[in-house]
């Protein structure tokens, strides 16, 4: 299917698809407070799974494959500063930020065959080398975009559901905030900033496991030999990676907190939807991934949440202000778009 026009025009649609949704799933959870996080996250990739299991019985349970995991464990690792960076720089930063790292490292890993993958060619392979590097280059200059971020003020609504209480004790106002509420305004840039590049980082090598198998399941003498080369196969391996690494790191969190986390009760729903938007993203990428390769999807499907994004933190949650913040996300925005299109072109 990727050698004919019908292919191209799946892959295409499919990214168009997941761009949307990668730059939209967290704005449910925008109007709630989440703590650290870590309760969301454990919430968030519940809802994940669950679309995995529907997904699964769809495809008539194809085999399982224990390795496909890995990547989900290393996305649930990116995802838990996910809140902390929201928090810090803002929604429509944060995306723009770990999405051209994320890019980058997909981008590398595919074409230069990092992590024993077989390395990826292209018909036009100047046209990919520039839109990765035009990748590079807008995220440079977000990094000089100041975002407004509102800060927590710790109230009564705010509290979290479970917190240790006591008595002849003089309330404190900010019990219930997080490390990332008690940071300073000077610090706040530099700890957001630094975790989207992390994040951006893990994220980009999420798809490596499940591509590694598809390679090896090319070769007789692999114990991946006779692998699916359909990757939408790998969705509940790679959800379930997720799932359980994120249930491994609530367990964590319930410990250091000797067993009283912070629970928020209203980010239930919230980042339950948020949860099904993004596993339904992500589908729509393995679709981008087989129809394009991943060579081509990365550096499309990572590069437009963040236009996405962008417009919902100038237009709604009024993130993003002033004339020049404006003139540098139009000239990001430009060369964003021009590597997108060097980049869909390539494969052509």
């Amino acid at each position: 299917m990727n050698n004919n026009g019908t292919g191209l025009a799946i892959g295409y649609l499919s990214s168009s698809v997941a761009i949307l949704l990668f730059g939209s799933n967290f704005v449910p959870l925008k109007k709630y407070d989440t703590g650290d996080g870590m309760f969301l996250q454990w919430v968030l990739c519940a809802a994940v799974w669950l679309v995995a299991v529907v997904v699964n019985l769809i495809l008539r349970c194809p085999k399982f494959w224990p390795f496909a995991m890995l990547g989900g464990c290393i996305w649930a690792t990116g995802n838990i500063a996910v809140v902390p960076i929201i928090k810090t720089i803002g929604l429509g930063l944060g995306i723009l930020i770990w999405g051209s790292f994320n890019a980058l490292t997909g981008w590398a890993s595919s074409r230069f065959g990092w992590f024993g993958m077989d390395s990826e060619e292209v018909s036009k392979p100047l046209l990919n080398y520039i839109g990765a590097g035009l990748s590079i280059v807008s995220a440079f200059i977000f990094l000089f975009i100041k975002t407004e971020v509102a800060t927590s003020t710790c109230s009564m609504d705010t509290t979290p559901l479970m917190t240790e209480h006591v008595i002849n004790t003089a309330p404190d106002p900010c019990a219930g905030c997080s490390w990332v509420d008690r940071l300073s305004p000077a610090h706040h840039r530099i700890v957001g900033c630094s975790l989207a590049v992390i994040s951006g980082i893990f994220y980009g090598s999420t798809f490596v496991p499940i591509i590694y198998i598809k390679d090896h399941g090319k070769r007789n003498d692999s114990i991946y030999a006779g692998a699916s080369q359909y990757d939408l196969d790998y969705v509940f391996a790679h959800f379930s990676g997720i799932f359980l690494t994120s249930t491994v790191y609530f367990l964590a969190y319930c410990m250091i907190m000797k067993n009283s986390p912070k629970l928020y009760p209203k980010a239930v729903l919230p980042g339950f939807l948020s949860g099904v938007l993004w596993a339904i993203a992500t589908c729509c990428w393995f679709l981008a991934n087989h129809s394009l390769s991943a060579v081509v999807s990365f550096p499309i499907i990572t590069a437009g949440p963040g236009f996405i994004a962008a417009l919902w933190g100038i237009f709604v949650f009024k993130e993003i202000q002033g004339p020049r913040n404006y003139l540098l996300m139009a000239l990001a925005f430009c060369i964003i778009l021009t590597g997108a299109l060097c980049t869909a072109f390539s494969k052509l």
